[in-house]
């Protein structure tokens, strides 16, 4: 079956452009220094282009922190790589690729207040609110985005599209039926030659970004 093309939601430039305003507006509360904390995988290449987009006099110390997806059946998430800093009476900043339903982000700011930080707050580079379960500030966004799933720029499924240097509106469905259905449109190099782009599995997305980059969806999807 041949899949359609995902939408772009941002592009290189899109993103390189919410970077730096995120990057100023953190230095501008926090002239004296901050800790970032990038939670693995998703925000790693968030977090490094951020942090280069610091000025050069805001001290910025990185860290990172690994946990497990927050378990229904368990009722809590598992920390899988802890920090190396110590982050008493310092300023945090959580750094995600998206806030979703807030589980794993508030689990974060609880792990870093008992640490006693000075200051918690979180910058994302999407905030999908719509699906939020634990009531949550994310005082630095760089997008909100609708309910739709999204791939590239750290977000994945299955570890695919990790590294595409944009993001894509793709179509839960298909990526769930075929995790490599978009391989041929996100990767065309590694396909160059080949007559179509018909990957088994899965039903074609239609998601069209209006003008401005607002998505209309009529599915439920998530990055990860």
């Amino acid at each position: 079956m041949t899949v359609a093309p995902p939408a772009t939601l941002l592009t290189p430039d899109a993103i390189a452009e919410h970077v730096e305003r995120l990057a100023r507006e953190i230095a501008t509360a926090h002239p004296e220094g901050v800790v970032l904390v990038s939670v693995m995988k998703g925000a790693l290449l968030f977090t490094a282009d951020l942090v280069r987009a610091f000025p050069r006099d805001v001290p910025v110390e990185v860290d990172f922190m690994a946990i497990s997806r927050y378990a229904p059946q368990r009722g809590r998430v598992r920390i899988l790589k802890d920090l190396e800093a110590d982050v008493a009476q310092r300023a945090v900043v959580v750094v995600e690729d998206i806030v979703d339903t807030g589980l794993t982000v508030a689990f974060l700011q609880a792990q870093m207040r008992a640490r006693d930080a000075a200051s918690v707050e979180v910058c994302a580079l999407l905030d999908r609110p719509v699906r939020r379960i634990v009531p949550l500030e994310v005082q630095y966004v760089g997008r909100e985005i609708d309910d739709i799933f999204v791939l590239g720029y750290g977000l994945h499924h299955q570890d695919l599209y990790r590294n595409v240097p944009g993001v894509y509106i793709a179509d839960r469905a298909t990526v769930l039926a075929s995790p490599e259905a978009y391989l041929p449109h996100l990767y065309p190099g590694a396909f160059a030659g080949a007559d179509d782009h018909t990957v088994a599995g899965g039903a074609g997305g239609d998601d069209v970004a209006e003008p401005g980059g607002r998505v209309n969806s009529t599915r439920n999807g998530g990055g990860q």
